[in-house]
């Protein structure tokens, strides 16, 4: 044996025992596959294999011993059987040696390693060196097996137990002489199904099976068949033990005579030549156990000795010439009779006592475990129930604990301050938060902990820790079962009542425990102790504890980092016990951190466990709760290269783990930890069951915001993903587009997260984390190679682990480590960020609001277009209708029936832009971009609000073309009278001319002036003039009132039949309320004020649109009048929740009308007086006298008609053009060009609006912009318009291309009618040019008529056009400079759409503020059916103040609605009392989502706190109490940048 243990390099090991701290270190050979070049690396990489649960373990071999040959000529007689190699050692010596070499824990992990490969475990392990056998009863302890019998009479239940302590019939097989038959080999194939082989015993064909056995002979194994439940693949009904004895029963009586007194059944693989001993001849007279005989043939031999021995036949089984099949069939036959006639059944605990009787060593009676043994189950007899066993004994944690953890989150939160004193509230939670620690104090410590922490301090600690565990499972395994399986039924259920969820939860908790619910104890013992002065002997007493817990911590037992049950960290408590850590360990204080995130039970804890060592909880049921850490040594050779001496492994409960989703915290407490964990780590494992799982994007989510939330980043972290149950081979390579896909959904995730957490320096995954889609991804297949509970570990898994855990190898050596003291500190700093940070909505609704505004944005494009389209559309058509008539005869087509035709293109063209915006809303949603699919509820809303803007479009062109045809008509009549007497003075003046030209003597131009002046005067006195009829303006602007508030009621008609006339109204300034007294009782003065601004912009919108009618120089028409009742109608409708009353608007009505009928009365005398026929026909006499004389002399008049038309007609309708066009394309050019940030969509505006005012930084223009927000927001529209059209030149050249456009055109006309040889004469050529252009431009009748008039025939066609060509570039240069000469004022002026309108229409939306915080709603669409706001100001803005204390409240809307008490009240409540929760009775078109954790943006708390004082004095309020902490501009600034 010493040879042996010299080759293997182990005789050192032999009396100083490698312990599993050693094993666990990561040294040279952790991660390298160096190939085994002596025996001495055998044992390391058993070891290594094995921790890792490679089911190659036991294949280990020297590279040596593949080069040695086989001398298989050499020997020819020699016994094949078994071989003896020097470079090889058996399988089983290298077993044997290794747990010879371990020390108890060492050989306890390798046994718990081994099973879960479904290797057989020593249960007699042999010395030969001193001759005596180990009992492995310490070793298997910690085996716990879960299976399904088929006797089970809930076919769903299982038995879950320590199979030390189960009891099953025990089956042994052993061996007498040599048999042909190999027995481990038969044993293998006995416990396997067809489908499910496993090597569960060494054999002879393994690798190096058939190498001489040195010292592992005598040792019996053990193994376990476990059915599942399934009669397919189960082999046995019932669970059996197996043993199984190495070498021949002749040397090993003992190990013999243990097996036959404890065994069931014991079936002997016997050579026939040793049949004959005397072994069997007392076996065979005991009634039990019944011995069955395995042989290769029978023989005349193997019948005599039968004979001779009295043994029975029926108990013999030959191969013959079977094959291995039905050979091992009639030997489970065989076993199972045997058990069925055998009742007799045994646990390996009870095994220790045949053991002790024969004197076999037990490895647990040493006295160290005995005394540990002893101190646990003295400590755990004490529990009888376990809820009040925890209240009793450990009663500093459970609630009183929960209590602080809330106190202290609630003194960085301040979430129920309410209207309380800041610096009070805080005063009395630490006051509370001093009797809860007094009252900890005042309990002592119990006698629980004090046996507790007697036996931590003894030196049997690690056994004691150990027994102690065994005994809490034991008592927790009575009632955890039961309570998990109806929680699991309850959240299956899906509609479960939540409550009882929750209470099951409370229950599952309660009735936890574990060790770690002592180390708590501890830590709380300590927390409350420090909090004394230093010299207060409770705390002196208590001061040890945390170095017995840095000592624990360096042995591998775990410590807890995050208290799951209250999702706390004990600050002091870690404090205290890294700082002993830092001690213990002097300078090796470097480390690095890995830390593994997923969903409950993905296999977190084994994947640590396996890849590491560690010990982490690992069951089906409920796992780890909260945070857990571990120290894994790094050996000296390896410090150095991996930059660290200890790894820290950081083991986490599921994220979104099913208890929690039901209970109301589940968000807050999955971000909390993820923050802190995620903040702690080097590197971040996020584990993934499934492959391309749909948990997947929970977890992401969760994660993403984690690292965007930290204060600061101390280093750029790696993520590496883990794909658990990939079993494809290519997954790697067939997953490479969906490894890409997920890191575009990481970069969304990354923006929409840094828009929420205000990090805006984060566009991308890779701004926060190291992640590759080459490396960052592991798939590893699942766990279990077949069906549980036989089934091994798969070698894919255990491969895949090894990978990744070279992988995080690599990475530490690029990564700089930090000391104890730094994670100390990070790790407060972080706690301190998770406590002050109030958790924003849940990561869906950020991805929400994202592809909410992304969808807002492309709808608002396709709003815009068809706006435009249809802006031009309306001017060409309200064209067409002004020149209807002019210029051809129009037949029998009215004007009336033009505009119908119009109306009806219209329609048509307004469907199909509809029906475009639809499509393309359609597409949008199925092209799927921008997380489409989280806004389908939105779908509607954008097509209700193409179907309101084609209604919209349509009511505005009709209107429109409702005016012109007004207009038309009203000039129709004007130009017949017009007419008559032009005709009439025409023919008067070519008779005068045919008669001057009759006398043939030469007139010179005073005679022919003298003649012409003398036919003028007779002809005017002789024309029959009929004028326009003067109208009453007022009594017609009366009836269209009358006809506007017939819906009012009799009582409104009532009030108007007292007014007789408009004379007295709309002189002095409106004033909304004269007689305040009725109204104050319930209506405060911001209110009147509010109804007072309204008015008066109302009335200055009103004036400016009675202006612009002025300007237009038509007549007047009652479409003015009906679309001034149209803005105020609107108004009072935009302003419904002020609940105006009908006097009010009445008496707003008339002031409006009254001063409206004045102008528009002045309009129309105007308009009677310019278009009186004898005006106008004074107006044309300049024009007939000269026309007269030119004739007369046969001079060319084209030069001069040119120059005329240019003036007179075309330079006119250009200018009108302009003014009707310019407007919109202002606007286009704000929209799509530069300034598309700004006008691009509503958030980019008010972002912009923010920013403006930010850089202002006045009191006085913030409080403007929430006071007045529309005109505020107009006035800055206005004021980008100007900046941007005053730089540059750009509004010349906008104008420069609107007139290149038009002047292209009138070219174009003039060319053609050049070429058209039915025009012989100018009238013919102006009128056919006005045709060509009557959809462009509306021309004057009167204008062109004078020009026409004395129309000379003989005029040449080509030279009037050369002409007109000429007045063009003249008339072009003229424009230019008088564009180049107005400012801009002037020219907004003139503007009939005006920029600012439009613009302010488009990002305005419906204008709603909220009724709290009067933050404008957000809303996409014009068809919204309720306003929102994703994120409100703080209510202070917004006038609200507390009722006792008067000061401006910094509460947000979304937390108010969410309280169950706090109330308001208003004049929209007749000043009573309502719960904000109930806000929707009182505001029924607003929706405020109910959120706590919503908070108001950095940008307004910051507004808040720096006006403070002003907006209370302005709001007759104190000022409000701010609860955040100090925020610069600069910080307010950057809460803006979303981009």
């Amino acid at each position: 044996m010493k040879r042996l243990l010299e080759n293997l390099g182990l005789v050192e090991l032999y009396d100083k025992k490698l312990t599993l701290h050693t094993v666990l270190q990561i040294n040279k050979n952790s991660v390298t596959d160096v190939p085994v070049q002596s025996l001495s690396d055998l044992p390391w990489l058993f070891l290594k294999r094995l921790m890792l649960l490679q089911r190659t373990a036991r294949s280990v071999k020297s590279s040596s011993s593949d080069r040695a040959e086989d001398s298989e000529w050499d020997d020819d007689d020699q016994d094949s059987a078994e071989s003896d190699c020097p470079q090889s050692v058996n399988p089983l010596d290298v077993l044997t040696a290794v747990f010879l070499c371990s020390d108890s824990f060492l050989q306890q992990e390798m046994i718990m390693k081994m099973s879960m490969c479904q290797f057989a475990v020593p249960l007699l392990l042999p010395n030969s060196d001193n001759n005596l056998i180990m009992f492995m009863l310490w070793a298997m302890r910690d085996l716990v097996k879960k299976y399904r019998p088929h006797s089970l009479s809930d076919t769903s239940g299982f038995v879950e137990e320590r199979i030390v302590l189960s009891d099953l019939p025990l089956v042994s097989f052993v061996r007498l002489g040599r048999c042909n038959i190999s027995k481990s080999e038969i044993l293998n194939k006995l416990l396997s199904n067809s489908q499910q082989y496993t090597d569960t015993f060494v054999h002879f064909n393994m690798d190096c099976g058939n190498i001489n056995k040195k010292i592992s002979n005598g040792l019996v194994e053990m193994a376990w068949y476990l059915p599942s439940g399934n009669k397919i693949i189960d082999v046995f009904p019932e669970p059996i033990a197996i043993a199984n004895l190495r070498g021949d029963i002749r040397d090993f009586e003992t190990q013999f005579s243990f097996l036959c007194e404890a065994s069931t059944a014991v079936f002997v693989f016997f050579e026939s030549q040793f049949l004959d001993t005397q072994l069997f001849s007392v076996a065979s007279q005991k009634p039990t156990p019944p011995l069955f005989f395995v042989g290769d043939s029978n023989n005349n031999s193997i019948k005599a000795t039968v004979n001779k021995l009295n043994l029975k036949k029926s108990n013999f089984i030959f191969k013959a010439s079977q094959n291995d099949a039905d050979f091992v069939y009639k030997i489970q036959s065989k076993l199972q009779d045997a058990i069925k006639n055998n009742n007799h059944k045994t646990s390996v605990v009870r095994l220790a006592e045949i053991a002790q009787n024969l004197g076999i060593v037990v490895d647990e009676d040493g006295e160290e475990c005995q005394r540990a043994k002893k101190s646990a189950e003295e400590l755990a007899s004490k529990i009888v129930d376990i809820v009040q066993f925890k209240k009793d004994e450990l009663p500093l944690q459970g609630e009183i604990l929960m209590k602080l953890a809330k106190l202290e989150k609630e003194e960085c939160r301040l979430k129920k301050v309410g209207d309380k004193d800041i610096e009070e509230y805080r005063k009395d939670l630490k006051k509370q938060k001093d009797e809860l620690r007094k009252e900890q104090r005042s309990k002592d410590i119990s006698a629980t902990m004090s046996c507790f922490l007697s036996a931590i301090s003894a030196q049997e600690r690690a056994y004691f820790l150990k027994w102690l565990r065994i005994a809490l499972e034991n008592r927790t395994h009575e009632v955890l079962p039961q309570l998990r399986e109806q929680y699991k039924q309850k959240c299956k259920d899906g509609g479960g009542n939540k409550a009882e969820i929750a209470e099951l939860d409370k229950k599952i908790s309660n009735s936890s425990l574990g060790v770690e619910h002592f180390i708590r104890e501890m830590s709380q013992l300590y927390e409350a102790s420090v909090s004394l002065p230093e010299d207060a002997p409770y705390r002196k007493q208590l001061e040890r504890l945390p170095r017995l817990c840095a000592e624990l911590l360096l042995d591998g037992f775990s410590l807890e980092l995050v208290d799951g049950d209250s999702s706390n960290i004990p600050e002091k408590w870690l404090s205290g016990v890294f700082s002993e850590l830092n001690t213990l360990v002097e300078s090796k204080n470097k480390i690095m951190v890995v830390t593994v995130l997923g969903v409950q039970s993905s296999g977190k804890s084994t994947l640590l466990n396996t890849m590491f060592g560690v010990q982490f909880a690992v069951s089906s049921g409920r796992c780890t709760r909260g945070a857990f850490m571990q120290l894994i040594k790094v050996a000296d050779d390896r410090q150095a290269e991996l930059n660290c001496d200890y790894i820290v492994i950081i083991d986490t409960e599921g994220l979104k783990s099913p208890e929690l989703a039901q209970l109301d915290n589940s968000h807050e407490h999955d971000n909390e930890l993820a923050t802190l964990v995620v903040g702690l780590s080097d590197v971040t494992i996020v584990n993934i069951s499934m492959e391309n799982s749909t948990e997947m994007k929970d977890i992401l989510q969760i994660i993403v915001h984690a690292f965007l939330r930290m204060k600061e980043i101390g280093k750029k972290h790696t993520c590496l993903f883990v794909h658990q149950n990939v079993s494809d081979v290519s997954a790697h390579d067939s997953n490479m587009r969906d490894r890409k896909f997920l890191l575009e959904q990481l970069d969304e995730m990354t923006q929409a997260a840094a828009k929420m957490e205000n990090k805006l320096d984060f566009s991308k995954f890779t701004d926060v984390m190291n992640y590759d889609t080459e490396t960052g991804d592991h798939y590893i297949p699942g766990l279990w190679n077949g069906n549980p509970p036989m089934a091994p570990v798969s070698i894919g898994y255990s491969e895949s682990v090894y990978a990744l855990k070279k992988h995080i190898m690599e990475i530490f050596r690029c990564y700089k480590s930090y000391n104890i003291y730094e994670f100390l500190k990070w790790t407060k700093d972080l706690w301190t960020a998770v406590k002050f940070e109030k958790f924003i909505f849940s990561f869906r609704n950020s991805l929400v609001a994202d592809a909410y505004m992304k969808l807002c944005t492309e709808y608002n494009g396709w709003d815009w277009t068809l706006r435009k389209q249809m802006h031009t559309w309306a001017l060409e058509a309200e064209t067409k209708i002004l020149n209807h008539g002019k210029f051809e005869n129009p037949g029998k087509c009215t004007v009336e029936d033009l505009q119908c035709r119009l109306l009806l293109e219209t329609e048509a063209t307004l469907l199909k832009g509809q029906a475009e915006i639809n499509d393309k809303i359609k597409s949008y949603y199925e092209q799927g971009e921008g997380h489409v699919e989280l806004v389908e509820n939105y779908r509607q809303v954008f097509i209700n609000s193409a179907t309101s803007l084609k209604k919209e479009l349509s009511y505005s062109v009709k209107i429109k073309l409702d005016a012109a045809v007004s207009r038309r008509n009203g000039m129709i009549k004007v130009e017949g009278i017009k007419k008559t007497c032009m005709d009439t003075m025409e023919k008067k003046v070519l008779n005068l001319l045919k008669d001057c030209r009759k006398n043939k003597s030469d007139m010179s131009d005073s005679m022919l002036d003298e003649a012409f002046e003398k036919m003028w005067q007779e002809t005017v006195r002789t024309l029959p003039y009929t004028a326009l009829e003067q109208q009453d303006i007022g009594t017609r602007v009366i009836h269209c009132l009358r006809i506007n508030l017939e819906s009012r009621g009799s009582s409104m008609a009532q009030c108007l039949d007292k007014v007789q006339n408009l004379n007295s109204h709309g002189h002095e300034k409106f004033i909304a309320y004269k007689d305040k007294t009725s109204v104050t009782k319930w209506w405060n003065k911001n209110n009147i004020k509010i109804v007072q601004e309204m008015s008066d912009k109302l009335i200055r919108d009103c004036w400016e649109f009675v202006q612009a009618k002025r300007e237009s120089k038509d007549d007047y028409d009652d479409t003015y009048i009906r679309e001034i009742f149209k803005m105020i109608d609107e108004k009072l409708e935009a302003h419904e929740d002020l609940k105006l009353k009908g006097d009010f608007e009445l008496s707003l009505k008339l002031h409006i009308c009254g001063f409206a009928s004045r102008e528009f009365q002045e309009i129309h005398t105007q308009f009677i007086k310019k278009n009186n026929p004898q005006t106008a026909l004074e107006n044309f006499k300049p024009t007939y006298r000269s026309d007269f004389i030119d004739l007369y002399h046969e001079r060319d008049q084209c030069q001069r008609k040119a120059d005329e038309f240019m003036r007179s007609c075309l330079k006119s309708a250009l200018e009108r053009y302009i003014s009707e066009n310019l407007g919109m394309k202002m606007a286009d050019k704000m929209v799509t060009g530069e300034n598309v940030a700004i006008f691009g969509s509503r958030t980019t505006f008010q972002i912009s609006v923010l920013k403006n005012l930010l850089d202002e930084s006045k009191f006085k223009t913030y409080l403007e912009f929430i006071s007045s927000y529309e005109a505020f927001v107009k006035a800055f529209i206005l004021d980008k318009i100007k900046k941007h059209f005053s730089a540059e030149n750009r509004m010349f050249t906008l104008e420069e291309n609107l007139v290149n456009e038009v002047i292209s055109e009138i070219k174009q006309a003039i060319e053609e009618t050049e070429r058209d040889s039915k025009i012989k004469d100018i009238k013919g050529f102006i009128e056919n040019i006005c045709n060509k252009l009557e959809k462009r431009l509306v021309f004057s009748k009167e204008a062109v008529d004078k020009i026409g008039t004395l129309n000379n025939e003989n005029a040449n066609p080509q030279k009037f056009a050369e002409c007109l060509q000429c007045s063009l570039d003249d008339m072009d240069k003229s424009l230019r400079a008088s564009f180049q000469a107005r400012d801009f004022q002037s020219k907004m002026r003139h503007l009939q759409t005006k920029p600012q309108d439009v613009l302010f229409k488009r990002v305005h939306g419906c204008g709603k503020q909220c009724p709290f915080c009067q933050a404008p709603c957000e809303a996409g669409g014009d068809a919204h059916t309720k306003h929102f706001v994703s994120i409100h100001r703080p209510q202070g803005l917004g006038r609200y103040r507390w009722n006792d204390s008067k000061k401006l409240m910094t509460d947000i809307c979304s937390s108010l609605v969410h309280s169950k008490s706090q109330s308001f009240k208003c004049h929209d409540t007749n000043d009573q009392w309502h719960l904000y929760k109930d806000y929707n009775i009182t505001y029924k078109k607003w929706r405020i989502d109910p959120d706590p954790s919503i908070n108001a943006s950095a940008y307004w708390k910051y507004v808040m706190a720096e006006y403070n004082e002003q907006f209370a004095k302005e709001y007759d309020a104190k000022p409000a109490k701010i609860p955040w902490g100090k925020i610069t501009k600069a910080e307010a600034e950057k809460s803006l940048n979303i981009n």
